[in-house]
């Protein structure tokens, strides 16, 4: 015969798993998964007219409009214009809308919870700053935009609201939204759980619903794109080079090429986060001036390397892909001049436009690591590998987020060693500097002390 089991203490895990059967159980938490896949398929259809938006308004302007003037590229001068309209645009937002267009970029990624009243200035900022040549990309309008509609949908059907349910909602809006710019989705629902910092029965209660949701939002990007025809840009990369065996030289200099990438761009978040500062003090006038500066980057890149200024004024999304297809045909000289002008737009537009910190610190590390490939012992797609995650992982203060998204875009498990090495040095290296200065609160602008430090925003800790 078996002994009777003894009583569970307080706190262990099998505590832990009653607490999780029990919220499974709850009528409240059940109903709470069926809406999160009702919701993903209208989130998901708003999500993919947004990116599918953004995608046709960069190629006219950054396509169509140079050849219809008798241009093959853009001209160095292009951005120019453009960013300093974006700036006017998004101060405009930022002074007179409400939510100030959303989380300012230099603060990481957010979990949703932006109030209904800032959706539209998130879309205008977005839609001032993307398309017009923004170093950012799209990842944080729309957790915003997914986690807002979801709730708007929520309110609409008259479901029950508690501080619990609205939680889940807008996590699984916001995991609904983002399955189309990094094609898998998976990626987005463990960026959400990343973000929100929770665990145990915690972390199951958010991981059901966004992971639901995302897959039904993935089902409609999918589907809903081949009958329009219409792209949204998702983050592929296909290699233009064979995927060598890793060995030790691949190990080896994952390290020190993440310890110097988490030196990197802990320095440009920090500039993102003085320029932020900067900004808030008289939102219209300096945030012009910052996405002005931003567009001398992308012209002296232009000028300095005899290349398309879109290698700068871009998220890096697509110059990314080229790179992965044909590391060979940039030069030393265009990869540092691409580096240090990037580097430069990116701390700008971080500060000061709207958008999101993942697809430029992906391009810097790859980058960085095709231009270090030829150390002995290191080969170019390890070099790719490593870079991105450790930018990756440093950027965004989500190491396991991190290393999923590059396996994931990377398309094979073959370089997942290095992967999580890097991400997860580049991640500690960024962790143990200074913080540096806080990103001022939503909405505040002239009129703040020169000297005041402010109160960080309410809600989940910031990550990155």
């Amino acid at each position: 015969m078996h002994e009777p089991r003894p009583p569970t203490a307080p706190g262990t895990q099998p505590a832990e798993a009653d607490r999780l059967r029990d919220l499974l159980r709850s009528p409240a938490y059940q109903r709470a998964l069926v809406f999160s896949a009702l919701i993903g398929v209208p989130v998901s259809l708003a999500a993919f007219w947004f990116l599918a938006g953004l995608h046709e308004l960069e190629h006219l302007v950054w396509a169509d409009l140079p050849a219809g003037l008798g241009w093959d590229t853009p001209p160095w001068w292009w951005p120019l214009p453009l960013l300093t309209l974006a700036g006017i645009a998004v101060g405009l937002v930022v002074r007179h809308l409400p939510g100030a267009g959303g989380h300012v970029p230099a603060a990481g990624l957010h979990s949703p919870g932006l109030p209904l009243a800032a959706l539209p200035g998130v879309v205008l900022a977005a839609l001032a700053s993307l398309p017009l040549g923004a170093a950012l990309g799209p990842e944080a309008p729309l957790i915003a935009l997914g986690g807002g509609l979801a709730l708007l949908f929520a309110r609409l059907a008259r479901a029950p609201v508690t501080s619990q349910s609205t939680a889940l909602v807008e996590a699984a809006g916001a995991a609904a939204a983002l399955p189309a710019i990094f094609g898998n989705p998976l990626v987005g629902a463990v960026i959400l759980i990343e973000v929100a910092g929770v665990g145990g029965p915690r972390l199951f209660a958010v991981m059901l619903p966004a992971l639901l949701s995302s897959g039904i939002g993935s089902l409609v990007f999918t589907g809903f794109g081949r009958w329009t025809g219409l792209s949204t840009g998702d983050l592929s990369l296909t290699l233009g080079v064979p995927s060598p065996r890793l060995d030790a030289g691949d190990v080896f200099w994952s390290v020190p090429i993440a310890v110097a990438l988490g030196l990197v761009l802990h320095l440009v978040l920090g500039t993102g986060r003085l320029t932020a500062v900067f900004v808030s003090r008289r939102p219209v006038a300096r945030t012009t001036v910052c996405a002005l500066a931003a567009g001398v980057c992308a012209a002296v890149y232009s000028l300095a390397a005899d290349r398309s200024p879109t290698d700068v004024a871009s998220s890096g999304q697509a110059t990314l892909a080229q790179l992965a297809d044909d590391p060979h045909a940039w030069g030393v000289g265009a990869l540092v001049a691409v580096l240090l002008c990037k580097a430069a737009a990116y701390a700008l537009c971080l500060g000061s436009l709207r958008g999101g910190p993942v697809f430029p610190a992906l391009f810097l590390g790859g980058a960085v690591g095709v231009l270090l490939a030829p150390l002995p012992g290191l080969g170019v797609v390890p070099g790719l590998a490593a870079g991105m995650a450790a930018a990756a992982a440093a950027a965004l203060r989500l190491p396991v987020s991190s290393a999923v998204l590059v396996v994931l875009v990377m398309g094979s498990a073959e370089m997942t060693p290095v992967v999580i090495i890097a991400a997860v040095v580049g991640f500690a290296t960024a962790q143990l500097l200074p913080p540096g200065r806080t990103v001022p609160p939503l909405g505040q602008h002239a009129g703040a002390p020169a000297d005041s430090t402010p109160e960080a925003p309410s809600g989940p800790p910031e990550r990155g």
